[in-house]
């Protein structure tokens, strides 16, 4: 049973806690942290992370990740009301940003249906800076001009129909959750004619437990089964690839191969 704490003010802060590494949550993310009574946190936060709470606070997990779900949304919705209203601040702590991928809209318009007050603090979406972290930049002058996010699994299980808008498209593509499609994703790009453009494949960026494995659309399946990579993980399909460090040994082998098609 829930004993509730008297004169305390229920309020919730959506917090996004970035992509991994527990450094990289936002100041504003971790004050927050500080100040609430509750913490409820998803299965791709690292628990490093709940250094920075309050150590009286109550720390829920409510781990959220594909095929291993302990709460379905539902029940997470009704955790973090019923937590706001007999103790007072929640945090709903989510891995890299809510707003991407992140469901936190939904847990935000619950929460209004009981005029429960909610604010957002965004967090590094892991979309654009594990990439980073990894010197392959979304864009860059002359290779792309502008990048996608993209789903690689939907609700139903399905491959995400925009990926065959995106793989049509010259922008970067960073694909989160689709590492189990990969070889459907890899078959839509080699039927645009795209064998040869650069991949990234990469594991719990931004941690002790990230893996890389660079090549191209016609290798990225072997490197990601050689390099044993794991979810979760993203990938990242653009010539922005071409950047990184260890492509460097191949592109003019890469190069060569573009100039004879």
């Amino acid at each position: 049973m829930i004993t509730q704490i008297k004169n305390k003010e229920p309020k919730i802060t959506l917090v996004g806690a970035g992509p991994g590494d527990p450094e990289l949550i936002t100041l504003k993310g971790a004050n927050a942290l500080k100040t609430a009574d509750v913490v409820l946190y998803d299965a791709l936060v690292n628990e490093g992370v709940l250094d920075y709470a309050n150590p009286n606070a109550i720390k829920v997990y409510v781990g959220k990740r594909s095929g291993e779900h302990s709460y379905g949304q539902d029940a997470i919705n009704k955790l973090m009301v019923d937590y706001a209203l007999n103790y007072g601040h929640v945090v709903r702590l989510k891995g890299g940003d809510p707003f991407v991928f992140g469901r936190g809209y939904e847990e935000l318009d619950y929460a209004d249906g009981y005029s429960i007050p909610v604010s957002v603090i965004p967090g590094l979406s892991s979309s654009i800076s594990v990439p980073g972290l990894q010197q392959i930049p979304v864009t860059h002058r002359g290779l792309s001009e502008s990048f996608w996010v993209v789903t690689g699994t939907t609700a139903s299980g399905h491959i995400s129909n925009d990926l065959y808008e995106a793989a049509r498209s010259k922008a970067t593509v960073v694909v989160l959750m689709g590492l189990g499609k990969l070889k459907e994703i890899v078959k839509l790009y080699q039927n645009e004619g795209k064998n040869l453009l650069p991949v990234a494949a990469i594991q719990s960026g931004s941690t002790e437990n990230e893996k890389l494995a660079i090549g191209i659309v016609d290798t990225i399946v072997e490197l990601v089964e050689e390099k044993n990579i794991k979810a979760p993980a993203l990938l990242v399909f653009g010539e922005v690839v071409s950047l990184h460090p260890s492509f460097q040994p191949i592109k003019d082998f890469y190069q060569a191969l573009k100039e004879e098609l």
